[in-house]
């Protein structure tokens, strides 16, 4: 099993994305914009910038074409989106997207309720997409949902993963996105899960996706890459989330994890504290507290003052220590 020892781990934002499409209010378009520029300079190696879906199913990200010319590209920076269709492949060539991010249902059910179609109607689909971007020379990554359970079906067999990956591949996606969409996964399922994977499908670039909704969001992330795995989405915050899993939280939280990485010596290219920034300011524009913990509490080595009066209880402590000592 891979050294997780001082490891290169790139870092996925999804947050203005994943998380905006569920916020309730629309974040201004140029608001958007800076908080992107922002995010581009923190060392990123790939930004989910926006949806190529109808304005009417994701109204949010309604100014997809406007953010996706207007940004400021960083070189080194890969600036992806979500593209649901041709049509959908079709505007994103016109901004010159760097990668589609596609997506599909590793559960059948979950492929109904969220695309509206069966697992191999999504594949056609999926083919038909690919085609037009392999012509155009831009690369694909295939986002698999429900990976590790689905929340309608239950368990999700390693197996059927395994053959959808085969059928990206076949396809020619470069990468798939192993989604714990729903918040299902655990540790040692997620070991074992992106090990079989990374085997059978090795020139596959392989991302870890995980949610929080269970509280095992962070294990889970350094359970796939013990696993091998190197890369990983995240959302700036927390923000996200699922309509098919009541109370389900958003993303693992980009400080949270980034934190945590960098505390055990891996190099993310990101400093927490820009994080921290990003994230507050991200707060302001939606309006309401974020569930990442790091934005709240500061990295580990935070100071902070002692209470009130201490030096009065430091000076009666030292005095009780003298008079102890004296013959």
């Amino acid at each position: 099993m891979p050294d997780t020892q001082t490891q290169i781990v790139k870092i996925n934002e999804v947050g203005t994305r994943d998380g905006l499409q569920n916020e309730p209010v629309f974040v201004d378009t140029d608001d958007k914009i800076d908080l992107i520029n922002q995010l581009s300079s923190l060392g990123y190696a790939k930004i989910e910038v926006t949806s190529f879906t109808s304005p009417a199913a994701i109204p949010a990200l309604r100014d997809a074409e406007v953010v996706m010319h207007r940004i400021e590209r960083r070189p080194g920076v890969v600036y992806t989106a979500l593209i649901p269709n041709i049509r959908g492949g079709e505007r994103a060539l016109e901004c010159k997207v760097d990668e589609f991010n596609l997506v599909m249902s590793a559960s059948e059910t979950h492929n109904l309720a969220n695309l509206r179609m069966t697992r191999n109607q999504s594949l056609r689909q999926l083919a038909d997409v690919v085609r037009l971007a392999r012509h155009e020379q831009v690369p694909v990554n295939i986002s698999l949902s429900c990976v590790f359970g689905c929340p309608m079906e239950g368990e999700v067999a390693a197996s059927e993963v395994i053959d959808l990956v085969g059928r990206f591949a076949e396809m020619g996606a470069e990468g798939v996105t192993l989604c714990d969409t729903t918040g299902m996964a655990y540790p040692t399922q997620v070991t074992q899960v992106c090990a079989q994977v990374l085997d059978a499908y090795p020139d596959m670039n392989v991302t870890g996706h995980f949610h929080n909704t269970r509280g095992m969001g962070l294990a889970n992330v350094l359970a796939a890459l013990q696993a091998g795995v190197g890369q990983f989405d995240m959302s700036l915050g927390g923000i996200g989330g699922c309509p098919y899993a009541p109370g389900a939280s958003g993303n693992v939280a980009t400080e949270d994890v980034v934190h945590m990485l960098n505390c055990m010596g891996h190099d993310t290219g990101i400093q927490v504290e820009d994080l921290i920034a990003a994230s507050h300011r991200l707060q302001a524009l939606v309006g309401h507290d974020m569930p990442a913990q790091v934005s709240r509490a500061g990295p580990r080595l935070t100071r902070h003052p002692p209470p009130s009066g201490f030096d009065e209880i430091r000076n009666r402590a030292l005095n009780r220590e003298q008079s102890i000592g004296r013959p």
